[in-house]
């Protein structure tokens, strides 16, 4: 399916970019001893991890529905998501730990402008590649790649703080601003970590859709003058795809042929509104003695 191509695609151009600057950041740490960016280097590494686990969920999560799966695979996407923020924090752990050690020996650095022209290698590709990996993520509604762009995303401003970091201490000598900046995007990851767990995590647990969709949902049912009311709608995202499912009030002199064709309708216009979504409408004939006034408005439960 193109959808999936292109999320594959992206995937493996971030998986691509955050190694090659991965490794580029580790050899600039190395030789200036630069706390900050060694944390930018493991921060980057983490990337290519996350990265491998973004492309790895985007290829299970197409994977068609089985017989043990009927309802797709789409959960694997939101599960490396939320692999992807736990890793953050035990990362966030070892910078904090790195740069209070640093604060306190108060080390020298050396080769300030490898790890400047590093720097801004770094910001100046992770700019364009998060442009790109966000982009495919908004048109294929991809958790994994969202959350992976979000990381390209604060790379490029990280890098621009380690590189303004290096600068100031080449040119005032103060060399506690490296271990300050590596505090700074320790609380940086720490914040996004937790944003990106807390989605995640209501993924997983089947929270219901946005009111935004809720509200589509209703304005298509109540827009056909043939559905007395609805009730017990349900609503749920897997992946990118949504699941809904919900009862419709139709006349009890309706014959079944024309209940169904209502339904169907429906079907395919909720469908199609907010695809990929997969919608099942059961249909209850009216009661007069169970109406109640709320019954055209309908209800989510």
């Amino acid at each position: 399916m193109p959808e999936e191509h292109a999320k594959a695609r992206a995937a493996a151009v971030s998986l691509i970019f955050n190694l090659v600057q991965s490794l580029l950041k580790i050899v600039a740490a190395v030789l200036t001893g630069s706390v900050s960016v060694l944390s930018e280097a493991v921060h980057s590494s983490t990337d290519v991890v996350a990265s491998l686990m973004a492309f790895a969920g985007v290829k299970a999560a197409a994977v068609p529905p089985d017989e043990e799966h009927p309802y797709g695979h789409g959960k694997i996407e939101s599960l490396a998501g939320f692999g992807e923020s736990v890793l953050l924090l035990c990362i966030v752990v070892y910078i904090t730990f790195q740069a209070i050690s640093k604060l306190l020996h108060k080390p020298v650095i050396e080769s300030i402008d490898i790890g400047v022209y590093v720097m801004a290698f770094s910001a100046v590709g992770c700019l364009v590649v998060s442009r790109y990996v966000l982009k495919v993520a908004k048109q294929t509604r991809s958790l994994a790649l969202r959350s992976n762009g979000q990381h390209l995303t604060a790379d490029c401003f990280t890098s621009i703080g380690v590189m303004a970091a290096l600068w100031g201490t080449s040119l005032t000598g103060w060399h506690w601003l490296d271990p300050v900046v590596a505090l700074v995007i320790a609380a940086w990851m720490c914040v996004g970590s937790w944003r990106l767990a807390h989605e995640a995590f209501h993924h997983l647990i089947d929270r219901r859709l946005s009111d935004e969709e809720l509200q589509t949902i209703e304005r298509l049912v109540g827009g056909n003058s043939d559905v007395l009311g609805y009730h017990r709608l349900r609503t749920r995202l897997s992946g990118n795809v949504r699941f809904i499912d919900m009862h419709i009030v139709v006349p009890n002199q309706w014959s079944v042929v024309q209940a169904h064709e209502v339904a169907d309708e429906l079907e395919k216009l909720i469908g199609k509104e907010l695809a990929p979504a997969q919608v099942v409408i059961h249909v209850d004939p009216y009661d007069d003695t169970k109406a109640m006034p709320a019954d055209r408005r309908g209800s989510r439960l």
